[in-house]
């Protein structure tokens, strides 16, 4: 415990955010003003939700939020009745960032900070507060910020103190009770703020559904007291009233009604929208939201959101997902994810329940049968707010931020399939742009009775893969799946409106086509002999197909087996995973093949023979570039290609 006043330096990663914060041109610095509230609001929920199993915690007061201006020192204060803090929680908590991958951190935020600049004029944004870090937005309108606080059960109160330098102090000092003082000494063009009006303008604004009582202090003459007498009047000590000091009394200026409690009706957008900030620290609107009771066997509300922009952690091993927990409007915790699934992880709300105790663990959650209850609700909630946004132009900006996040429900919870593959969307050989399933469908040709696919790295490395040929020479649309996910997504999505899918890299697809004859076969016997001992290392099976048009040869998966690009992620994380060996296929027509095939017809000697075994290679490694995968031997490769184009330019310039 710190005994006397002592000197900390900011974290580095805290000097860069003070930096941005004091430099950033913020249009709209008012919003310091919601931050502050939120945190202090925070505050009361960890006290009262603590108080539950410590109830000596909690206290006799009611518990509420003040802001008192000081038109005579020139401070604004945000006072609370928290959870308080201890001198280690002062350092913590704003002497650095407690953040996994600060750097990357900073980076995001600073691009943030650089996008909102070019943002329109006026325009109400709160980016630090999005980022985790709302208290040094105190800055925008302080010069200094003075934190006096004492952790509830604690006797000792602390000051902590900085002017947004490179260092901050903290001492002992007292608190009467357990709670949290912000103080703001206001930048001279920030006096303004210290009018009581203006205070409880930006509290309506910006706070008016913040569960618990904001007062803001207003300045009343004793004179005016209905107590006092008329004035001029002495005072049983001869002092006449109007001599008295100038009294602070306090007006609660928010509603303090839980927002998602109330009918949808009674709620108007911009309160929808202010909530969504405050939950959020978002500084733009909700792509959609959603607003539901239940009541039956479990009683609960719900409001939920879906960010127009993703999360910069959203595919982080170690993001925290979920939305906020309250039982009978007690803030119990942020982050429930056993109400939300990993595949809806950019899905923000809340959720209040009527029927958990108040006493609710995260252990107790994950065997609940309640919870379990409530989330299958939630995800209903929230596939119906998702086929309501599908049917508005936003659903792009939509599948551009979250498709491949929600493609994941596919693979992880199929009870969902049904409903999620009218959702996916995928790009296609038929159109630029997405289309979904049923637009597949509709399009399909005469006589078609499945639908292809492709998986790969791009569009561009997928719609010329020479697999798609006999499909495209047949009129058939392909889907293009480029998402890393979509292989294991198809785990859940075998068929759809009774057309099942199928890949088009599959050893197994049959199109109906006529097959190579016997007479081919023979000819082709010795050349496929041929093939399988010079590529015994690389393929399993060597074999002519009908699915070729156009190109000499394609690789495809054997029965089981993964398509290139899947086995390609896997070894980036596995490298010692064994190389997995594929069909070769020929196309019985083409010019390269059946020369192969009249040059091995021919008298054969030793340089004939390296020649036949190196034009082999060559059509194996084509084989593989046309798909997008690496050749074994790059070098190697560029040997041969040299070789070919040296003879060539020799006949040319012979002949």
């Amino acid at each position: 415990m710190t005994e006397q006043k002592q000197t900390h330096a900011f974290q580095a990663e805290v000097a860069r955010v003070l930096g941005l914060v004091i430099n950033s041109l913020y249009s709209n610095k008012e919003v310091f003003l919601r931050e502050l509230v939120s945190n202090a609001s925070d505050a009361i929920d960890k006290r009262r939700f603590m108080a539950i199993s410590e109830p000596a915690l909690l206290g006799d007061s009611p518990l509420a939020i003040r802001i008192t201006p000081d038109p005579v020192a020139k401070t604004l204060t945000f006072s609370d009745d928290g959870i308080g803090m201890t001198d280690e929680e002062l350092v913590q908590n704003l002497g650095t960032v407690a953040h996994s991958g600060s750097t990357d951190f900073m980076d995001k935020l600073k691009a943030a900070l650089d996008q909102k600049s070019e943002s329109k004029e006026g325009e109400d944004v709160s980016l630090i507060g999005q980022f985790g870090v709302g208290f040094y937005s105190a800055y925008l309108v302080a010069n200094q910020v003075d934190v006096r606080t004492r952790r509830a059960g604690s006797e000792q109160a602390f000051l902590w103190s900085s002017d947004a330098g490179e260092t901050y102090s903290i001492e002992p000092t007292t608190r009467e009770t357990p709670g949290t003082d912000v103080v703001l000494h206001l930048k001279d063009d920030q006096l303004g703020l210290l009018e009581s009006y203006e205070l409880t303008r930006l509290v309506k604004k910006y706070s008016d559904f913040v569960a618990h009582p904001i007062l803001v202090a207003t300045q009343r003459d004793a004179e005016d007291d209905a107590d006092t007498a008329e004035e001029g009047e002495e005072s049983d000590d001869g002092e006449k009233s109007g001599d008295k000091p100038d009294e602070l009394a306090y007006e609660q200026a928010n509603s303090s009604n839980a927002l998602w409690r109330r009918r949808a009706s009674e709620v108007t957008d911009e309160q929808y929208a202010e909530f969504y900030r405050h939950l959020t620290h978002d500084w733009e609107p909700a792509l959609a939201r959603k607003h539901f009771h239940v009541e039956g066997t479990q009683m609960f509300s719900g409001l939920l959101f879906i960010p127009k922009r993703p999360p910069f952690d959203l595919f982080s091993p170690d993001q925290q997902h979920g939305v906020r927990l309250h039982v009978k409007r007690v803030f119990i915790m942020d982050d429930c994810e056993e109400l939300l699934p990993k595949w809806l992880r950019f899905v923000r709300g809340v959720i209040d329940s009527e029927d958990l105790p108040l006493n609710v663990s995260r252990e107790l959650l994950q065997d609940s049968r309640i919870v379990k209850t409530i989330r299958k609700q939630v995800v209903r909630r929230c596939l119906d707010m998702i086929e309501e946004l599908a049917a508005t132009d936003d659903y792009a900006t939509f599948w551009s931020a979250y498709g491949a996040v929600l493609k994941e429900g596919l693979h992880f919870e199929p009870e969902y399939a049904d409903r999620l593959a009218k959702l996916v969307r995928y790009e296609t050989t038929a159109q630029p742009g997405l289309t979904s399933l049923a637009d597949y469908v509709s399009r399909m040709k005469d006589g078609q009775d499945a639908i292809y696919y492709v998986v790969g790295a791009s569009r561009a490395t997928v719609e010329n893969a020479p697999h798609l040929e006999a499909l495209k020479a047949r009129g058939y649309e392909v889907l293009l799946m480029v998402d890393g996910v979509d292989q294991w997504a198809l785990d859940g999505l075998r068929e759809f409106d009774g057309k099942k899918l199928l890949s088009a890299t599959d050893a197994a697809l049959d199109l109906g086509e006529s097959k190579p004859t016997e007479a081919e076969k023979e000819e082709l016997d010795a050349l496929l002999k041929r093939f399988k001992e010079a590529l015994k290392e690389h393929v399993s099976e060597v074999r002519l197909t009908s699915r070729l048009t156009d190109s000499a040869a394609c690789l495809v998966s054997p029965a089981g087996g993964l398509p290139p690009y899947m086995e390609r992620l896997l070894r980036l994380q596995n490298p010692d995973m064994p190389i997995q060996r594929r069909v070769l296929e020929l196309n019985p027509t083409h010019p390269i093949v059946t020369g192969l095939r009249d040059l091995l017809r021919a008298d054969a000697d030793d340089a004939r023979e390296a020649q036949v075994k190196e034009w082999i290679e060559l059509v194996h490694d084509q084989a593989l570039l046309a798909e997008g995968s690496p050749v074994h031997d790059p070098a190697k490769l560029v040997q041969r290609m040299t070789a070919l184009l040296s003879d060539a330019v020799r006949r040319a310039t012979t002949g």
